[in-house]
Formats: C-alpha cells, structure tokens, sequence
C-alpha cells in the first residue's frame, strides 16, 4: 500500500470499555446489505446483538459497491449526525480515520486478541497509526465464476481451467439461444469482472504493478491491451438487457436456468443458498480462468464512529465484541457467502464453495499471492478507484477500443493521485 499507512491520523475518541455490560442502547448501523442473502447474513448479526440487550436502528442505503452509502454517509458526518456503526470497504476506513473521526477500539482488540487471530493484510484496513478503528466481518474475493451446472451438462460442456476454454463455452451457450454471462451493466460491477481479468492476463506481478504500484508503463501495456480485449469478449456474451441490472438480479439468471456464467464476488454465493441451491448440484464455483492460485479480496468491516454517550460507546463494544466472536464469524459468514476474517475458524459448518475459498485464502496468503481488489477499494484510494471505474465502464460500453482505453487509463490513474 506504499506510504499510505504510515501516515499520522487522530483518533478522537479513548479506547472503547472492555468490561462487558448489559445496556439498554441501541447502535444505527449504515450499511448497503439489501439483497435477500445479504440481509439474511445480516440478521445473525441483529440477533447477536438482541441477545446482549443492543437494540438495532437499521439504516440501509442500496447500492451493492457502497458508493451510496458513502454519500449517505458523509452527508451525515457533514451534518454531526454520524451513525454508531457504519459498513465499511478498505481505504474508505483509512480515509475517515485520517479525519479523526472513528473510535478506537484497541481495549477490545486487546482483550479478544485480534492481532493474533486477524490476517495481516486485513489488518492494514482495519488499523491507523497502529490502532485498532475497524472491526472486519469477512473475508470476500472477487475473482469467482459461479456457473449453472444443469446448463453446462446439458450442453455437455465441463468446467473450464483456461481462459481459451471460458470463451469457448461461452460461445456454445450463446449458440444455444441462452445468456452466457450474467452480468449488470454499473460501473462496480464492471470493475469486479476486471479484477480477474487482469489477474488472468498478468498475474499477481502484473496486477501489483499496475493497480497498486501504479506504474504508467504497466497501465499502458501490451498486457492492458490484452485485458481490454478480455472484456470486450465478456461484452459480446452478456445479454441486452444488462444495463443498469443489480448484481442479485443477474445472480437470479444464472440460479433460474436464464444464463450460464457469472462472474461476481462470493456474496453471490450468497444468493444461491438462500435459493435452496447446492454447491456441485446445482452450480459451480471456480476462479476465472487463468487467475486459479490467485485472490483478490476485500473486506467488509464495521467502523464505529466516534460517541460522546456512554451508553453508545458501551453498545459500541459489545457489537465489536459480537463481530470478531469465533461463533459468528462462523454463522455469518455460512449465510453471506464469504470466509472468516479469523484464521483460526474452524470450517466444518461451511459448504463446499466455503471450504474452498478458505483453502485458496491461506495459500494464497501463504504465497504472496493475494491481493486488493481493484473494484473494491482495497488496491487504491477513491479518488484512483473511481478513475478506473470510469475507463473500464467507458470501453465496457463501447465509448473506446481497447488500445484507447487502454491509454487513457494511464491518463486517468495519473490524474487521480
């Protein structure tokens, strides 16, 4: 992450109270889990906290990258009216933090040992200046393909392990009159599809240097080219419909039998169960072609915002406390479709998609080879985010070729430092 972590920040407020204590308190929590799998995963979470006597004041903003919530958000702080508890996505935690605006939570993370327990490249997210500021729920990666088994036997076409191969069955579902990939034309979503493509053409080394370095001559390369191309591919597969789609909605065409391919974050894992679908029955996941070894990841995480009422502060801790419990990171994460931000979880509860992305996660911890995802601000800051969101959807939707996109993204990554 460069330099960005060393950077000074002020935390306003003392460490939060490690003595457990029953309060009559509630916490508003700001957050955009709104599909149906989401909310559900979120209900584990509400009925934790009841059993603590933490009342719950849900303010949900739709929008599944969280750029809404975050207006939402910074229209409240504006206001001095900020929620107890907000969802929160990589540098956007650091960036607040950086005002002096979240709590600090070191007392908890002391008491419940996180430091011990928390990998440490969620843990750069989750700290500022070495304090503690975030509470992570989750661990999710992006570069998933989530594929509607019955089509694929229908067909007779087997999970594809290179990305030749992916092209290959995409074009013989097209060919059979259904949607190949399942996709929703928002900018987030877009970029969620880049990030395993260009981890597909490039590999970890290629993806460092140019969405994390930001190095102009990886943005500029052949290899970027390659990556453009890549999506234009995925472009010619979608149906035309896709603009403006929600994710759970394209989701719902690969679970109804409607297309064969989605490629999206493992919340979409999410979607599926709650659907009463079966990992190796009814669908498949598996990394997109050529990024296999490979995960890029975000992670969701609870940011507490600084409190003046010690009541609010108490509930504060107890619903840190409750996020970072082995229990429900356990439960949590079964529904929402993601893995534990906790090593030591055991993964007896989880499905076969759980099981694995949790396997991939430590070797790919283990190897060096997991990564910010692009999409999710956990590669760059907004300001850089954002200017790849508007390159990548600009060429998704036709308004460049692939050498011009790919030269203005060096232009636009360079203006956004």
């Amino acid at each position: 992450m460069r330099g960005y972590f060393g950077k000074k920040t002020a935390i306003v407020a003392a460490p939060l109270a490690t003595t457990s204590m029953a309060v009559a308190e509630a916490v508003e929590v700001l957050h955009w889990w709104t599909s149906g799998g989401e909310a559900a995963a979120l209900n584990v979470l509400k009925d934790d906290l009841a059993g603590k006597s933490i009342g719950w004041v849900d303010m949900p903003v739709a929008g599944g990258g969280g750029e809404a919530a975050m207006t939402t958000l910074r229209a409240r702080v504006t206001a001095g009216d900020a929620p107890t508890a907000v969802q929160m996505l990589g540098f956007d935690i650091l960036d607040w933090a950086a005002e002096g605006k979240l709590a600090n939570l070191d007392a908890v993370a002391a008491e419940e040992g996180w430091d011990a327990v928390v990998p440490a490249p969620l843990q750069g997210f989750s700290k500022s200046d070495g304090h503690w500021v975030a509470a992570p729920v989750n661990v999710h990666s992006t570069n998933w393909v989530w594929a509607n088994k019955a089509i694929l036997d229908e067909l007779r076409l087997a999970q594809p392990t290179s990305w030749d191969e992916f092209v290959a069955a995409m074009q013989k579902v097209k060919e059979s009159g259904k949607t190949a990939l399942a996709h929703g034309g928002q900018a987030w979503q877009d970029a969620t599809m880049f990030d395993g493509v260009v981890l597909s053409v490039g590999g970890v080394e290629f993806y460092k240097r140019a969405f994390i370095d930001l190095d102009p001559a990886a943005l500029g390369t052949d290899q970027m080219v390659e990556a453009f191309n890549r999506m234009a591919t995925l472009r010619g597969v979608v149906d035309d419909n896709f603009s403006g789609r929600d994710w759970n909605l394209a989701s719902a065409m690969v679970i109804n039998n409607e297309a064969a391919f989605q490629i999206m974050g493992d919340w979409a894992k999410g979607e599926f169960l709650k659907a009463g679908k079966v990992p190796g029955t009814d669908f498949l996941c598996f990394r997109v072609p050529g990024s296999q070894g490979m995960v890029a990841f975000n992670s969701d995480q609870f940011a507490m915002f600084a409190q003046t009422d010690e009541g609010a502060v108490a509930a504060q801790g107890e619903m840190a406390r409750a996020i970072m419990s082995p229990s429900f990171q356990s439960a949590f994460n079964v529904v929402k479709g993601s893995v534990p931000a906790r090593i030591d979880v055991p993964n007896d509860a989880f499905d076969d998609c759980g099981k694995q992305g949790m396997a991939e996660l430590a070797e790919a911890s283990t190897n060096c080879t997991l990564v910010g995802s692009i999409a999710h601000g956990h590669a760059n800051k907004a300001a850089v985010k954002n200017a790849i969101y508007d390159v990548v959807t600009a060429h998704f939707n036709g308004e460049y070729d692939v050498a011009t996109a790919a030269a203005n993204l060096v232009g636009a990554v360079e203006a956004a430092q």
